[in-house]
């Protein structure tokens, strides 16, 4: 083992969980002895991108407890596939649909993924793809770089932008394919929402599958 692995925790970090520790923490003792308690009973899952500009319980003001939140590369949800494999994002949703019982889930893009580029860079052979796990892991979006690669666009950036957006309902198509997700979907019980968070003017837009678009909040 290495001396790198296990060393003391960057003096900012420490600095940081001190004031929460001494400040949010104190105020709310007796919230998070109710989550000790009574468990986390979380309404909404959230499936979000890894990316560090983007926050989930900060854009939905949040408190602990309130979402389950499940982030991954270009906030992707593969289908439904019982191969035996070691499926992190499948497990989560199905931690939240079975065992925790949400009743909604909301897939959350945002623009300016570098993920979601990467991929339409890779297909357009604008990059050659050196990754050992990210090109393979976003092979998810190809049904929705089909779809937007059946238009012309003005330019690469409008055309990433809708890959995002197509990215979020390609999303929503996968977690269909989960047995107990269309189950609970059909019976009422669970209720999916894609949504594209604009980085550069704090927009939010939901996605509308009667209109077949995404529109602002």
């Amino acid at each position: 083992m290495t001396s790198a692995v296990g060393t003391p925790l960057p003096s900012y970090l420490v600095e940081r969980y001190r004031g929460w520790k001494a400040n949010r923490f104190e105020e709310s003792r007796a919230w998070f002895a109710r989550l000790v308690e009574e468990g986390q009973k979380p309404r909404t899952m959230v499936v979000g991108c890894c990316d560090s500009r983007v926050e989930p319980s900060a854009l939905f003001g949040a408190e602990p407890g309130e979402l389950f939140i499940m982030r991954n590369i270009a906030n992707l949800v593969p289908p439904y596939a019982p191969d035996a494999q070691q499926h992190g994002s499948s497990a989560g949703i199905e931690y939240a649909v079975k065992s925790l019982k949400v009743t909604d889930i909301v897939v959350m893009g945002h623009s300016h993924c570098g993920g979601v580029a990467a991929f339409h860079d890779i297909q357009r052979n604008e990059i050659t793809d050196t990754t050992d796990f990210i090109g393979r892991w976003l092979d998810t979006l190809a049904p929705a770089f089909a779809r937007v690669n059946e238009r012309e666009w003005p330019d690469r950036e409008s055309r990433i932008h809708e890959l995002e957006r197509q990215g979020v309902v390609q999303s929503l198509l996968s977690l269909m394919t989960f047995p107990y997700v269309a189950k609970a979907v059909e019976e009422g019980r669970l209720r999916l929402h894609g949504v594209w968070f604009d980085i550069s003017d704090g927009g939010l837009h939901e996605y509308d599958s009667a209109l077949g678009a995404f529109r602002r909040v």
